[in-house]
């Protein structure tokens, strides 16, 4: 059999497995051990899987997503995130819509803080819903602005799928993490923007809270929520001020909170076994998934795809335009069913030919990318998001309620994507002047 063939073969078992609800890692990692047996034969195919398998758990890039994941287990364990909420709900209240804004910034600044966007949703959830149901919210407000501001969480560093995206395409990761800090702030002031014009059209969506605070208050919460911005300032300041590679910021930013939690007295046997826990059970999931991804990527190159690709690129007469387009259809598809990294990484080898050929540039594809993955865990059939808002709340609130708000952040991100398309300055200014 030709390997152009093999991998096809390999592409279309890969789907039935997945429709078949098997772990993404194991059927990655099954289809691409078997392509490669049949192409190379057992005794190459055992030492380049070795080969492979070692050369991906050496890389120094990846280094960095454990130590975010624990850094942002312990900004959770200890306490450091509990008080976003209502650092939001004090100074934001008095707007249109007030409680949703602020669930919006405070799930942002969780988000960013815990590198997961499902995590934070649930977490929110528990913490927001309640309090804006109670409030009178409408229940389609409530929920849909925690599914969808979670999502931010990915642009903003600590960003695991910047990581991992740096690590597949060979890009400065430092420089993709700055590249989706300004994209992260757009989408949250969107966000914003759609909550208060949406409450001032349809007042019964949010009433009006009394509540009345002073200045003091105002102040004295600030003293509960500064370790969050600290510690997103040690992360991109030390990036941006090249003081710190992406790896070695993390270590700094992972030491920072350790500090920050000792300092508040919340440090434990039982923090750190739960932090560990987490971090560790989130690292192996992420680090599965990716080795899977990268056998499957040098079966990929086995097969003789790639030249094909791009040779197919440039006969077509293809833009850069035409082909962002085509990204976005194939991120916005596949996000509706798969996990992001999953994503990720089965996509960006066959695509990576195709941005070679007519010199895209990465940094810039990697926002959009990412952009899109996010977006895929709100758009229905799926949205995982939207699934995990539903499953904290049970039978508070329909499914279709939350799928109805979520449909007016998805017009948002319309256009949010349009403005980080027609401007690609939005995402390539900080990292050009790290240059």
């Amino acid at each position: 059999m030709e390997p152009a063939t093999v991998f096809i073969f390999a592409l279309l078992m890969l789907f039935v497995l997945l429709a078949l609800r098997m772990p993404i890692a194991i059927a990655l990692s099954l289809v691409s051990a078997g392509g490669i047996l049949m192409i190379r034969g057992p005794r190459a195919a055992m030492a380049m899987m070795g080969s492979e398998t070692h050369d991906f758990a050496a890389h120094w890039t990846l280094s960095a997503i454990p130590m975010f994941l624990l850094m942002g287990a312990f900004a959770f364990q200890g306490g450091l995130t509990t008080s976003l909420f209502k650092a939001g709900r004090i100074w934001l209240s008095r707007l249109p819509g007030g409680l949703a804004v602020a669930t919006n910034a405070a799930t942002a600044m969780f988000a960013a803080s815990s590198g997961s966007s499902i995590a934070t949703s649930a977490a929110m959830t528990r913490l927001a819903a309640p309090e804006m149901l109670k409030a009178g919210y409408a229940p389609s407000l409530a929920t849909s602005v925690i599914a969808c501001a979670g999502t931010i969480g990915a642009l903003i560093p600590p960003s695991i799928l910047f990581v991992v995206y740096a690590w597949a395409t060979s890009e400065n990761v430092g420089q993709l993490l700055m590249a989706g800090l300004l994209p992260g702030i757009l989408t949250a002031l969107a966000y914003t923007a759609l909550i208060i014009t949406r409450v001032k059209l349809d007042p019964s969506l949010a009433p009006a809270v009394n509540d009345h605070y002073t200045w003091a208050d105002r102040l004295g919460v600030l003293k509960e929520i500064w370790p969050i911005p600290f510690l997103m300032l040690v992360v991109t300041g030390s990036i941006y001020g090249g003081f710190a590679t992406a790896t070695e910021a993390a270590a700094l930013g992972l030491i920072a909170t350790l500090l920050l939690v000792v300092l508040r007295g919340s440090f434990s046997i039982k923090f750190l076994r739960d932090s560990v826990t987490d971090a560790v059970t989130s690292s192996a999931s992420v680090f599965f998934v990716a080795l899977g991804a990268a056998l499957f990527a040098k079966l990929l190159a086995l097969s003789g795809i790639p030249p094909i690709i791009g040779n197919f690129i440039e006969q077509s007469n293809m833009t850069a335009m035409q082909l962002v387009f085509v990204v976005i259809g194939v991120y916005l598809i596949l996000g509706m069913f798969l996990d992001p990294i999953g994503i990720l990484l089965i996509t960006l080898p066959i695509l990576l030919p195709a941005f070679d050929a007519l010199e895209t540039n990465l940094i810039w594809m990697g926002v959009i990318i990412v952009k899109m993955i996010e977006i895929g865990l709100l758009t229905p059939p799926v949205g995982l998001n939207v699934f995990v808002v539903k499953g904290v709340l049970g039978d508070e609130v329909e499914l279709k309620e939350i799928f109805k708000g979520v449909m007016w952040f998805l017009v948002a991100e319309v256009f949010i994507m349009g403005l980080i398309i027609a401007f690609p300055q939005i995402s390539l200014a900080l990292p050009n002047l790290m240059q």
